[in-house]
Protein backbone atom coordinates (compact mmCIF):
# COMPACT_ATOMS: atom_id res chain seq x y z
CA UNK A 1 0.00 0.00 0.00
CA UNK A 2 1.37 3.17 -0.64
CA UNK A 3 0.73 6.52 1.61
CA UNK A 4 -1.62 9.07 -0.70
CA UNK A 5 -1.82 13.03 0.14
CA UNK A 6 1.77 13.46 1.67
CA UNK A 7 2.27 16.96 3.43
CA UNK A 8 5.60 18.56 4.94
CA UNK A 9 4.76 18.57 9.00
CA UNK A 10 7.81 19.41 10.58
CA UNK A 11 11.69 19.10 10.68
CA UNK A 12 14.01 17.50 13.09
CA UNK A 13 17.81 18.02 13.52
CA UNK A 14 18.39 15.10 11.79
CA UNK A 15 14.61 14.28 10.20
CA UNK A 16 11.83 15.47 8.28
CA UNK A 17 8.07 14.42 9.26
CA UNK A 18 4.96 14.39 6.53
CA UNK A 19 1.50 13.03 7.01
CA UNK A 20 -0.38 11.14 4.76
CA UNK A 21 -3.12 8.30 4.36
CA UNK A 22 -1.95 4.65 4.69
CA UNK A 23 -5.91 3.51 3.34
CA UNK A 24 -8.27 5.33 5.59
CA UNK A 25 -5.74 5.72 8.76
CA UNK A 26 -3.58 8.98 8.91
CA UNK A 27 0.15 8.20 9.22
CA UNK A 28 3.17 10.23 9.90
CA UNK A 29 6.02 9.44 7.89
CA UNK A 30 9.64 10.20 9.41
CA UNK A 31 12.45 10.52 7.65
CA UNK A 32 15.49 9.95 8.95
CA UNK A 33 18.61 8.08 8.47
CA UNK A 34 17.74 6.37 12.09
CA UNK A 35 14.73 5.13 10.71
CA UNK A 36 15.58 1.55 11.66
CA UNK A 37 17.16 2.31 15.32
CA UNK A 38 13.85 4.21 16.48
CA UNK A 39 11.30 2.02 14.90
CA UNK A 40 13.32 -0.89 17.26
CA UNK A 41 12.12 1.17 20.49
CA UNK A 42 8.73 2.29 19.31
CA UNK A 43 8.15 -1.51 18.62
CA UNK A 44 9.45 -2.29 22.44
CA UNK A 45 7.85 0.66 23.98
CA UNK A 46 4.43 -0.12 22.12
CA UNK A 47 4.06 -3.37 24.22
CA UNK A 48 4.08 -0.81 27.42
CA UNK A 49 1.63 0.93 25.61
CA UNK A 50 4.07 4.39 25.55
CA UNK A 51 4.79 6.06 21.82
CA UNK A 52 2.79 6.58 18.68
CA UNK A 53 1.55 2.73 17.28
CA UNK A 54 3.99 1.56 15.06
CA UNK A 55 3.13 0.73 11.45
CA UNK A 56 6.28 -0.23 9.47
CA UNK A 57 9.77 0.81 8.82
CA UNK A 58 12.00 1.07 5.25
CA UNK A 59 15.75 1.77 5.15
CA UNK A 60 15.35 5.67 5.79
CA UNK A 61 11.71 5.74 6.64
CA UNK A 62 9.23 5.28 9.80
CA UNK A 63 5.64 5.45 9.65
CA UNK A 64 3.39 5.34 12.57
CA UNK A 65 0.09 6.56 13.80
CA UNK A 66 -0.43 10.43 13.35
CA UNK A 67 -0.66 11.66 16.72
CA UNK A 68 -2.45 15.32 16.99
CA UNK A 69 -2.68 16.90 19.59
CA UNK A 70 -1.15 20.01 21.87
CA UNK A 71 2.57 19.93 23.10
CA UNK A 72 2.79 19.35 26.66
CA UNK A 73 3.56 23.24 27.89
CA UNK A 74 -0.08 23.74 26.52
CA UNK A 75 -2.05 21.75 28.36
CA UNK A 76 -0.12 20.55 31.82
CA UNK A 77 -2.29 19.69 34.86
CA UNK A 78 -1.68 16.93 37.63
CA UNK A 79 -3.67 14.18 35.42
CA UNK A 80 -1.25 14.91 32.72
CA UNK A 81 1.67 15.36 34.72
CA UNK A 82 0.98 12.13 36.45
CA UNK A 83 0.25 10.05 33.32
CA UNK A 84 3.41 11.13 31.54
CA UNK A 85 5.22 10.47 35.35
CA UNK A 86 3.22 6.57 35.03
CA UNK A 87 5.67 6.21 31.26
CA UNK A 88 8.84 7.74 32.75
CA UNK A 89 8.31 5.40 35.44
CA UNK A 90 8.71 2.08 32.72
CA UNK A 91 11.14 3.47 30.28
CA UNK A 92 13.34 3.75 34.38
CA UNK A 93 12.13 -0.07 34.77
CA UNK A 94 12.98 -0.96 31.41
CA UNK A 95 16.49 0.53 31.63
CA UNK A 96 15.77 3.10 28.83
CA UNK A 97 17.07 6.66 28.59
CA UNK A 98 14.95 8.35 26.21
CA UNK A 99 16.28 11.62 27.01
CA UNK A 100 14.88 15.10 26.04
CA UNK A 101 12.74 15.24 29.09
CA UNK A 102 14.09 18.11 31.34
CA UNK A 103 12.73 19.63 27.84
CA UNK A 104 9.49 18.13 26.70
CA UNK A 105 7.98 20.75 24.40
CA UNK A 106 7.78 18.85 21.36
CA UNK A 107 8.64 15.13 23.17
CA UNK A 108 4.85 14.65 24.78
CA UNK A 109 1.56 14.98 22.77
CA UNK A 110 -2.04 15.61 24.86
CA UNK A 111 -5.43 14.79 23.00
CA UNK A 112 -8.29 14.49 24.68
CA UNK A 113 -6.41 13.24 28.50
CA UNK A 114 -3.91 10.65 26.27
CA UNK A 115 -0.64 11.31 26.76
CA UNK A 116 1.70 10.24 23.78
CA UNK A 117 5.28 10.40 24.03
CA UNK A 118 6.92 10.49 20.51
CA UNK A 119 10.69 11.11 18.69
CA UNK A 120 13.09 7.82 20.24
CA UNK A 121 15.68 8.33 18.02
CA UNK A 122 18.01 9.48 20.74
CA UNK A 123 16.94 6.71 23.24
CA UNK A 124 19.34 3.96 24.55
CA UNK A 125 20.04 1.42 27.02
CA UNK A 126 22.00 2.41 30.11
CA UNK A 127 22.71 0.59 33.96
CA UNK A 128 20.26 3.48 35.52
CA UNK A 129 17.69 5.33 33.54
CA UNK A 130 16.97 8.90 34.90
CA UNK A 131 13.70 9.74 32.86
CA UNK A 132 11.25 10.10 35.95
CA UNK A 133 14.23 12.78 37.39
CA UNK A 134 14.53 14.28 34.23
CA UNK A 135 10.72 15.05 34.22
CA UNK A 136 10.75 16.09 37.60
CA UNK A 137 13.36 18.88 36.78
CA UNK A 138 11.21 20.18 34.36
CA UNK A 139 7.67 20.37 36.42
CA UNK A 140 9.66 21.78 39.05
CA UNK A 141 10.55 24.51 36.35
CA UNK A 142 7.10 24.82 35.44
CA UNK A 143 6.11 25.29 38.86
CA UNK A 144 3.62 22.99 39.75
CA UNK A 145 5.55 21.45 42.97
CA UNK A 146 7.21 23.06 45.99
CA UNK A 147 10.73 22.53 44.93
CA UNK A 148 12.15 21.87 48.12
CA UNK A 149 10.38 18.94 49.13
CA UNK A 150 9.79 17.83 45.83
CA UNK A 151 13.89 18.10 44.98
CA UNK A 152 14.03 15.57 48.14
CA UNK A 153 11.89 12.85 46.26
CA UNK A 154 13.39 13.20 43.45
CA UNK A 155 16.90 12.86 44.80
CA UNK A 156 15.43 9.23 47.30
CA UNK A 157 14.39 8.15 43.60
CA UNK A 158 17.71 8.83 41.82
CA UNK A 159 19.23 6.81 45.03
CA UNK A 160 16.51 3.77 45.06
CA UNK A 161 14.47 3.57 42.07
CA UNK A 162 12.07 2.04 44.50
CA UNK A 163 8.07 1.56 43.74
CA UNK A 164 7.81 3.26 46.77
CA UNK A 165 9.78 6.05 46.53
CA UNK A 166 7.65 6.46 42.57
CA UNK A 167 4.46 6.51 44.80
CA UNK A 168 5.72 8.99 46.95
CA UNK A 169 6.42 11.60 44.02
CA UNK A 170 3.13 10.61 42.26
CA UNK A 171 1.27 11.54 45.81
CA UNK A 172 1.80 15.21 45.05
CA UNK A 173 -0.17 15.16 41.92
CA UNK A 174 -3.43 12.72 43.27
Amino acid sequence: MEIKDLKFLAKGKRSEVYTGFLGKKKVSVKVSPRAGIESKWLKLLNKHKIGPKFVKVSKNELIYEFISGKRIGECLNKKVVKKVLMQCRILDKLKIDKKELTNPYKHILVHKGKVVMIDFERCHKVKKSKNVTQFGEYIMRKKLVPRVSFTKLLIEYKKNQSEKNFKKILSFFS
